[in-house]
């Protein structure tokens, strides 16, 4: 497997591919490879003829110093991971902050048509345009046919969507769905941090979710955020920061329910000091 480290290696490698007249797909990931990475990667690779997998823990989308130190970095059992999928059509790129940011670790500024201040644009701040900045530089180095992102980060799935539309960027978008573990918590880098009695309650977080869809077809979104405020005032581990029910594409919470709109539940909650967020269309 062919693992590149520095931007000019892997222009060098992707211009002779494309040379060759070869498909490219994107999977940008912070590394922690889990079973829903490995789907998306499948899923690039089932599209592509060759799959670049970028593995990079980016400091400018992040709010929370403590939470960019504890990160888990694990290059090589991540690459270990990609074998299993494909020695021969996955080229790694892996980073230094230096070879992205070239000496200034700073934000661009985005207007993502008011999508970034919605949900995860209130409790974290700067995040987004440090999501953007990343993902727009990735666009630039590898400029892939298609890029591949997960839909339990819906909320930045909506974002690059628009970033590639505002900037007039040439690649497919493609949106992924949620993979679970077997008890329905959504899977995340961050899961391999919680301690084993917050691994073992975090499943209600998805348990919530489902009765809150199924409450969405006869309940207001506002009764419904209040039942799920109440289910977290008594779980005695896990710690609601929020949850919204919100217009599908624009991501604004609703008022009042409309037949002719999808609609999603969005929800964010601490388990002990990790953040876990997870979301389920509505109807």
């Amino acid at each position: 497997m062919e693992v590149y480290s520095e931007k000019q290696q892997i222009i060098d490698a992707i211009g002779n591919l494309k040379s060759k007249k070869q498909t490219l797909g994107l999977v940008p990931t912070m590394g922690a490879l889990h079973r829903g990475h490995l789907q998306l990667v499948k899923r690039a690779l089932s599209e592509n003829d060759k799959v670049v997998v970028s593995i990079f823990v980016n400091p400018t989308q992040f709010d929370n110093k403590n939470d960019l130190i504890k990160y888990p970095r694990t290059l090589e059992r991540d690459i270990e991971l990609l074998k299993t999928v494909s020695a021969n059509n996955i080229l790694v790129y892996a980073p230094t902050v230096d070879d992205i940011y070239e000496g200034k670790t700073v934000s661009e500024s985005f207007d993502f048509d008011g999508l970034e201040f919605e949900m995860e644009g209130k409790f974290r701040h700067g995040h987004f345009d440090g999501v953007g900045t990343i993902v727009k530089r990735f666009f630039e180095i590898v400029k892939p046919h298609k890029a591949y992102f997960g839909e339990k980060d819906y909320q930045q799935l909506a974002i690059i969507k628009k970033l590639v539309e505002k900037h007039n960027i040439p690649v497919v978008v493609v949106g992924c769905k949620i993979h679970r573990e077997t008890t329905g918590l959504a899977m995340s880098s961050r899961n391999t941090r919680l301690k084993p009695e917050y691994k073992e309650a975090a499943p209600f977080i998805y348990e919530t979710l489902k009765t809150a869809k199924v409450k969405f077809g006869t309940k207001s979104a506002n009764k419904i955020t209040e039942w799920v405020e109440k289910q977290f005032a008594k779980h005695h581990l896990l710690e609601l920061e929020y949850f919204i029910v919100a217009d599908a594409k624009t991501l604004k919470p609703v008022k009042r329910k409309s037949n002719k709109k999808a609609y999603r539940g969005f929800i964010a909650v601490y388990a002990d000091d990790i953040r876990l967020i997870d979301n389920i269309a509505l109807n």
